[in-house]
């Protein structure tokens, strides 16, 4: 039963290990390093008994960085003080939901404006424009990385990113931007919800019929893209024991025909709806394969030809199958990517009777995985690759990045929209994942989160995480925002004290802890190659105690920079 997790991740650390950084301001690249394998322990046999362990610093930022997007000092202190039942029903809280985009592209665009939205005012309801669709799209985008910047403690931000994954559309591909924000309202409205009901509505979604072309499916010439998909990425799967065949993919597009997204909506004030035409509708019989029991769905015209939806739902909600791959896709994404057998059967399938028995409420079945021995077994801590959205956005909440020029809603859309492109680069542009299966680092055996990291992008996160710590986060060509180093370590307990001061940056930032030899290691960078801890200590005192003196806020700065510079190319750093 040795876990393979160590042989999985040789790979990834060997590009990590032994490899001495370079300063980026010399001009020369820089790699990421690590100076030990990741050693992983034989997994026990956990399963979702509650877990009854310590609950300390290590149990606390296993739990936030699976349901956070990096992890602020706040946070970790007020989590600290919670029991762990207490830090699940706050991380399952739903969070409010925030205010719509506006339009700030107007302002910082260079080019063509639209005259339709007023400055300040969301687009959500404008009438469709081509001329205008890009940059409500772009803002769109903006919104959802600013939502997830300023999101609370809770699960609401991953959530939303673990359903847009697993009921995928592309913004860019639909180009109709108040379709793609309904889109995301109803990923967030039912994040905590009941399944069954958010695939109803997904199925309804005008968003969804066109970007799988359910608003062409019609009796003439139906349309199967949306009715495989429904079984194959959002329900069923593929997994050891999924069984539809063809003919399932068929006889459910024959039940889906007649429904279109409402085009004069799309092209007028207000929201989009979708319409269900009945001339449209297949009215025959609909048979299914032995894998849903031989099901005839029975054709039916007119307005009741909708009710053929609903027993298409059922029957696929029916299937144990279904319970099933919503438990796998689960683990994926908070535990761990790979399924063995031990956790097929000791986690997968009771939380699969968990689903079932509360008839696809996700609620209790995210209740139970939480706080599991299972998920805090310790194989489990440390075992996942950030996504370009844990890096970055996970980065500058950490660091609590403080933008130049406070309120200055322009800058901030700005600075959001050049994230886009940062992310994009490393493999995930928000709102736009590469096609309806998601991202491949979610599903995509044998790599899965591995594929977040390849030659471009391990560069690419160097740069983003040293420009972040040296110059400043790129904006604009005439704006950089830097991290202000100074002011965050600051606001930690002791940042004197050379020891507490890079715990407590390992707690924050790195994915597993350190070995003391490694800790003594960067320690040397605050001490200047000395040895003793007092060359760091008085340094930072003679900085506190003189803030205005410029030497004594060099001499501190300069030492920090070059420690988070090593600290954020560790391998441990990519870690979640």
């Amino acid at each position: 039963n040795k876990d393979p997790r160590p042989k999985d991740l040789a790979p990834l650390v060997a590009k990590f290990r032994e490899v001495e950084p370079v300063d980026l301001t010399s001009g020369q690249e820089v790699a990421f390093q690590a100076t030990k394998p990741y050693q992983r322990t034989a997994r026990t046999q956990s399963g979702l008994t509650p877990y009854s362990g310590l609950w300390e610093i290590p149990q606390v930022r296993h739990l936030l960085r699976r349901s956070l997007f990096g992890i602020t000092k706040s946070e970790l202190d007020i989590f600290k003080t919670l029991t762990l039942s207490q830090s699940i029903d706050r991380l399952l809280t739903p969070s409010p939901v925030p205010p719509p985009p506006v339009n700030l592209y107007n302002s910082a665009s260079e080019g063509i404006e639209d005259p339709t939205v007023a400055d300040g005012e969301t687009w959500i309801n404008a009438p469709y424009n081509n001329e205008y669709e890009g940059r409500r799209i772009t803002s769109l985008k903006s919104w959802l990385i600013k939502n997830i910047i300023n999101q609370e403690a809770t699960l609401s931000e991953k959530m939303l990113l673990f359903w847009h994954n697993l009921l995928a559309t592309q913004s860019w591909g639909i180009f109709i931007a108040k379709t793609s924000y309904q889109y995301f309202e109803l990923l967030r409205r039912n994040s905590f919800g009941n399944f069954k009901t958010m695939i109803k509505e997904i199925t309804l979604d005008p968003a969804m019929l066109v970007y799988l072309n359910g608003t062409r499916n019609q009796k003439e010439a139906p349309d199967e893209n949306y009715a495989r998909e429904l079984q194959e990425l959002f329900c069923i799967g593929k997994g050891p024991n999924s069984g539809y065949t063809e003919g399932d993919v068929q006889a459910a597009a024959r039940v889906l025909t007649g429904y279109m997204i409402n085009w004069e909506q799309v092209n007028s004030e207000g929201p989009v709806g979708s319409v269900f035409i009945e001339q449209r509708h297949d009215t025959s019989d609909k048979q299914f394969s032995e894998f849903y029991g031989n099901r005839i769905i029975t054709g039916r015209s007119g307005e009741e030809g909708q009710q053929e939806l609903d027993e298409l739902l059922d029957m696929i909600f029916d299937n144990n199958e279904t319970a099933m791959y919503l438990s796998r896709r689960l683990y994926q994404f908070f535990v761990y990517s790979e399924i063995d057998a031990e956790a097929e059967q000791n986690v997968i399938a009771p939380l699969a009777d968990i689903i079932r028995a509360n008839d696809y409420e996700v609620m209790p079945a995210l209740r139970t995985l939480l706080q599991s021995e299972h998920f805090f077994d310790q194989v489990n801590y440390g075992a996942m690759i950030k996504s370009p959205v844990d890096h970055l956005l996970g980065l500058w909440r950490t660091l609590d990045v403080p933008s130049p020029n406070p309120g200055d809603a322009r800058l901030e859309y700005l600075t959001h929209r050049s994230m886009i492109w940062n992310m994009a680069n490393k493999g995930l542009e928000i709102a736009d994942p590469p096609s309806v299966s998601g991202w491949p680092a979610y599903y995509q055996a044998p790599q899965y989160d591995k594929a977040w990291i390849t030659t471009d992008t391990i560069s690419s996160r160097a740069t983003t995480s040293d420009s972040l710590v040296f110059w400043g986060f790129w904006v604009t060509r005439d704006i950089q925002i830097p991290a202000d180093l100074l002011s965050f370590v600051g606001s930690l307990d002791l940042p004197a004290d050379p020891n507490q001061l890079l715990t407590d940056l390992s707690d924050l930032f790195l994915g597993m802890p350190l070995a003391d030899q490694e800790l003594d290691q960067l320690k040397t960078i605050l001490l200047s190659g000395q040895r003793a801890d007092h060359y760091w200590t008085d340094a930072w005192n003679d900085y506190v105690n003189n803030p205005s003196n410029g030497v004594f806020r060099s001499t501190v700065e300069t030492r920090l920079k070059s420690l988070f510079q090593r600290l954020l190319q560790r391998g441990e750093f990519q870690l979640s």
